[in-house]
C-alpha cells in the first residue's frame, strides 16, 4: 500500500498548532474530518485515544503514529502534520515528536491498516527524510517530499 494513495493535501497540516499530545490528536482527527473522510469525528477521537491508552504510539526520531480502528471511517485514511517545535508524545526515545501520521481504519480492514503502519515505520529509518519533512514550509512541500 502506498501512503500517497491514502493522502491528499486537505489532510496535511504544516504547522500543527497544538502544544500537547491530546491537542495534536484532536487537530489531526479534525483535519481528517474536514477532508470528508470521517463520518463521526468523536468516534474516531475515542478510538485513537483508546489505542493510545494501551501504549504510546510515539516512535523514535521524532515520529508519532497515533491510530485507531473505528466504523467512523469507510476506508483506511491518513492525516499528516508537523509540529516544528516538538510535542511530548511519550515517545520510545523520550524525545519530542515533530512528525505525526494519524491513521484511521474501519474495524474490518486490518490488512491495509497494518500495511500503512509498516510503510510509516520504514520511513522512520531515514533520518534525512524525516529532517526534510519536519522542515517543510507548507503542506505542498511535505507532500512533494513524501512523493
Amino acid at each position: 500500500m502506498a501512503l500517497m494513495a491514502l493522502l491528499d493535501e486537505s489532510a496535511v497540516k504544516v504547522p500543527l498548532l497544538a502544544k500537547d499530545k491530546a491537542g495534536i490528536i484532536r487537530e489531526l482527527v479534525d483535519l481528517l474530518s474536514a477532508s470528508g473522510k470521517v463520518n463521526d469525528s468523536e468516534a474516531l477521537l475515542r478510538a485513537v485515544l483508546e489505542r493510545e491508552s494501551l501504549g504510546s504510539t510515539g516512535l523514535e526520531n521524532g515520529i508519532a503514529v497515533p491510530h485507531g480502528k473505528t466504523d467512523a471511517v469507510k476506508d483506511v485514511c491518513l492525516a499528516v502534520g508537523v509540529a516544528p517545535e516538538g510535542v511530548d508524545f511519550d515517545s520510545a526515545d523520550g524525545k519530542p515528536s515533530r512528525l505525526f501520521f494519524l491513521l484511521a481504519a474501519p474495524k474490518g480492514k486490518a490488512g491495509p491498516h497494518i500495511a500503512a503502519l509498516s510503510e510509516i515505520a520504514r520511513l522512520a529509518h531515514s533520518a534525512s527524510l524525516i529532517g526534510a519533512l519536519v522542515r517543510a514550509k507548507d503542506s505542498a512541500e511535505l507532500l512533494d517530499l513524501l512523493r
